[in-house]
């Protein structure tokens, strides 16, 4: 361990546990939570790690209070973190909701299980992205990123922290639960090479401070609890001073920014990795652990001579696209395997104008696609 509390080295480790270490790695120094399947062991790695490095680990009463915890550390200067599965996300979208109209820097992981209501809890399901895009009312922008394996886990909560601070929300990581139980190496290097991006701090003085006034940016810089600022911090729609105006201009200009801080920036967040994509007629898209079948489903074809390619999304959101109309334009078909009954392949459809056709591969839950399925799909379009 080096003096700074970061594991480095080579570990055998899953993705819920290299999600913890990842948190600390960024810097994360207070976590909340409650238990619960397949996210369990995120809470439980933090509870052993955060007191070896100053940090403050909380088990709270409900998903609720949890994400309540982490916007208040968050404002007191602390990076903080909270994890669940689709039941407590489903508490968690209010104060989500709170955390977007306050402009909180913080992190939430949602393990995602077969659902709806208690589901299934122990297995594997991929049908939260949409509720992590829509789930807390009202009109706002989000972050969503989603790993594909225990290093991703590791790297994807480092770069969540990193992208919270520069545009000042909560940031989503969408990890599944073959995801976050697969066992695998993961590289941990040295405190030095690992990038945290610090919260940026008013320059000007107390007096002439205006807590939500931002500049070119769009993202104001943040006074936390006891640096001798007044910020006043509300839910409700407020002016550049933080204070209530509930009207439909001030409304106007809040959301506007609010979502304009995401929109305007979709070049820098957006990451697509593409996987055999030149002179591809049939394109699948994939995420998380189907992405991982995916992949070896291309390989096979390519070696049959299939001009088949996989477009894998690291951001979920903001969603690629320019990507997708891009690709569009020089291809057959989209083949979207999902562990949904089709959430992702809509936002490839709606994308893609119908220039090609998009081909939805679901499955409830609880297990994940084959090779074979995919294939089976494409040779639909390359036979």
């Amino acid at each position: 361990m080096s003096d700074s509390g970061i594991l480095t080295g080579e570990y055998f480790i899953n993705g819920d546990e290299a999600c913890a270490e990842g948190a600390i790695a960024a810097g994360c120094r207070f976590f909340a939570g409650y238990p619960i399947t397949p996210a369990t062991e995120i809470a439980e790695r933090m509870a052993r790690r955060l007191p070896q490095v100053q940090g403050i680990c909380i088990q709270m009463e409900d998903e609720i209070a949890s994400m309540a915890a982490i916007l208040g550390a968050s404002w007191g200067g602390t990076k903080s973190m909270t994890a669940t599965s689709g039941p407590g996300f489903s508490l968690m979208m209010e104060n989500i909701g709170l955390g977007m109209m306050t402009e909180t820097p913080c992190v939430i992981v949602n393990i995602m299980r077969g659902g709806p209501s208690t589901g299934l809890p122990t297995l594997v399901g991929q049908a939260d992205v949409m509720q992590a895009r829509w789930g807390s009312h009202g009109d706002y922008e989000v972050i969503a990123l989603s790993p594909s394996s225990p290093q991703e886990m590791f790297n994807l909560t480092i770069e969540a922290f990193n992208l919270s601070e520069i545009y000042r929300l909560p940031v989503l990581i969408l990890g599944d639960e073959l995801v976050g139980h697969m066992s695998e190496k993961v590289i941990i290097p040295p405190s030095d090479q690992i990038h945290q991006v610090s919260r940026v701090r008013p320059s000007q003085s107390p007096d002439g401070y205006l807590p939500f006034m931002a500049g070119d940016n769009l993202v104001p810089p943040m006074a936390c609890a006891g640096e001798g600022y007044h910020v006043h911090v509300t839910g409700l729609t407020h002016d550049e001073q933080g204070y209530p105006q509930t009207t439909a201009q001030v409304h106007e200009r809040l959301v506007r920014r609010l979502a304009d801080k995401i929109r305007h920036n979709t070049s820098k967040i957006i990451q697509v990795e593409e996987f055999e994509t030149a002179n591809s007629e049939v394109m699948v898209v994939a995420y998380g652990c189907t992405s991982r079948t995916a992949r070896e489903a291309v390989q096979i074809l390519r070696s049959e001579g299939k001009k088949v390619g996989l477009l894998r999304l690291i951001t979920l959101w903001p969603f690629p696209e320019e990507r997708i109309r891009q690709v569009a334009q020089g291809i057959k078909a989209f083949i979207v395997p999902e562990i949904n009954y089709g959430q992702i392949a809509y936002e490839v459809e709606r994308c893609s104008q119908g220039r090609a056709e998009t081909v939805l591969l679901p499955l409830m839950g609880g297990a994940i696609h084959t090779p074979e399925n995919i294939m089976e799909a494409v040779k639909e379009y390359l036979p």
